[in-house]
């Protein structure tokens, strides 16, 4: 594991320096293109054009080699890398040899440019193989498979970002600005599943909250709601510029046994808006946001019908038909766990932090989420639930169920608490 970090980091300072010596050489290649300027300096730079490009090809030309030689090392080669690398070196024979044998500045120039970019995207794909290896795919958090509930190119360039190790290996140094949103008609349908259901569910790092006097239980929720005008902070008035898609948060209870701080997190995410879903898969740590083909919330009076449609995606799927109902009174295993119904929304309801752990990086992420969310707000639903995402952890148990109108939501910040997490196999969300 240290080895692959030391590559990783590497892999990451390389595309930094490429991507600036790549403006540099756009802006030394225009003057020497037909149709450039004709002045002395030109002139000049035109002489020794040729010369610095054959140095060059021939420099990057031995970093590759150089790679090469270390990702063999580090068991990330294959056959079909070696296919691939096949058109990379024949470019940057020609890019070695065109000054020597004569060729145009140009031409030379073109040559070079050309075997340079070939050898960036030959990088990102080996580098991807680098990736991939400490962060396979998991069942469920941010390392989860995505895919796009539409078709066409456009549905497979997000696969493929949305999926890409070294796509979120960039974005991650970004500062997680604050965000904010009027969300409205925010549904909660809350489950009790044994503890050892939702065990499994833990990344390394954190610890189940159980409930229940032999802590047999612990809660699975899943809420849905409209945004209103979901963005940054920053932008004030114009905020009502952005988009109130749908969105669904599937989530457990959570501590951190080191400071014993205690939140949710969050088994996936889903949103009606594919470039908000890609941002935020990408740059936070603890949202594994997939993309829904449908996302519904409609209230009629006392009323409320919630779809979540995820086509041939992967987001989860639900379809709710709820009304107001009257305060339900505990019984089973939710009165093992709370004695009323006030102490129940008393621990669900408050959680305004969500925590996710990256053994990789030995620290646990934490987003700092302001809700302010009063208990006299919350309105108990009844009705019908179906879903297959959520059958899958908490079986056929009947939920409960509440609503609340009006949420002013801001996240305020992303905060990387750093500690060793341990051996445990890389499961990081």
């Amino acid at each position: 594991m240290t080895r692959d970090r030391w590559l990783e980091r590497a892999l990451i300072a390389n595309f930094v320096v490429h991507g600036v010596a790549l403006l540099a050489m756009a802006a030394l290649l225009l003057p020497v293109l037909p149709g450039g300027s004709a002045s002395s300096d030109v002139e000049r730079m035109a002489g020794i054009f040729p010369l610095t490009s054959g140095w060059a090809a021939l420099l990057y030309t031995l970093a590759a080699l150089g790679w090469t030689w270390c990702f063999a090392g580090a068991g990330t080669w294959s056959r079909a890398l070696s296919i691939l690398s096949v058109p990379l070196w024949l470019t940057m024979a020609v890019a070695v040899t065109a000054p020597l044998a004569g060729a145009s500045p140009a031409f030379a120039s073109i040559a070079n440019g050309a075997g340079f970019l070939q050898l960036q995207l030959w990088l990102a794909l080996v580098a991807e193989q680098v990736l991939r290896r400490a962060r396979p795919f998991a069942p469920h958090g941010r390392l989860a498979p995505w895919r796009h509930p539409g078709r066409g190119p456009r549905a497979r360039a997000a696969d493929a970002i949305a999926n890409s190790r070294l796509a979120g290996a960039l974005l991650e140094p970004l500062p997680a600005l604050t965000m904010r949103s009027d969300l409205t008609d925010v549904v909660y349908v809350n489950y009790l599943v044994p503890a050892a259901v939702a065990q499994p569910l833990v990344p390394p790092g954190l610890a189940l909250q159980r409930l229940g006097p032999d802590g047999r239980w612990a809660l699975f929720t899943f809420l849905t709601y409209r945004h209103g005008h979901f963005g940054l902070a920053l932008l004030g008035p114009l905020r009502r510029l952005m988009p109130s898609p749908i969105q669904t948060n599937w989530r457990i209870h959570v501590t951190d046994p080191a400071t014993d701080r205690k939140g949710i997190y969050f088994i996936t995410n889903a949103i009606t808006n594919t470039p908000l879903a890609l941002i935020a898969r990408l740059v936070t740590e603890g949202m594994p946001m997939h993309v829904l083909r449908r996302g519904e919330i409609v209230r009629d009076g006392d009323a409320l019908r919630v779809t979540l449609d995820p086509g041939a995606g992967t987001a989860p799927d639900a379809e709710l038909h709820l009304q107001l109902g009257p305060v339900p009174t505990l019984s089973g295993a939710w009165a093992e766990c709370f004695p009323d119904y006030r102490s129940f929304l008393a621990y669900c309801v408050p959680q305004d932090r969500s925590m996710s752990s990256q053994p990789l990086r030995h620290r646990i992420s934490r987003h700092e989420i302001d809700l302010g969310i009063p208990l006299e707000a919350c309105t108990p639903l009844a009705g019908s639930v179906t879903s297959r995402a959520a059958a899958a952890i908490a079986g056929t148990e009947a939920p409960l169920c509440f609503h609340v109108p009006r949420v002013a939501f801001r996240f305020s910040t992303e905060v990387h608490d750093r500690r060793p997490i341990g051996d445990e196999e890389p499961r990081e969300p």
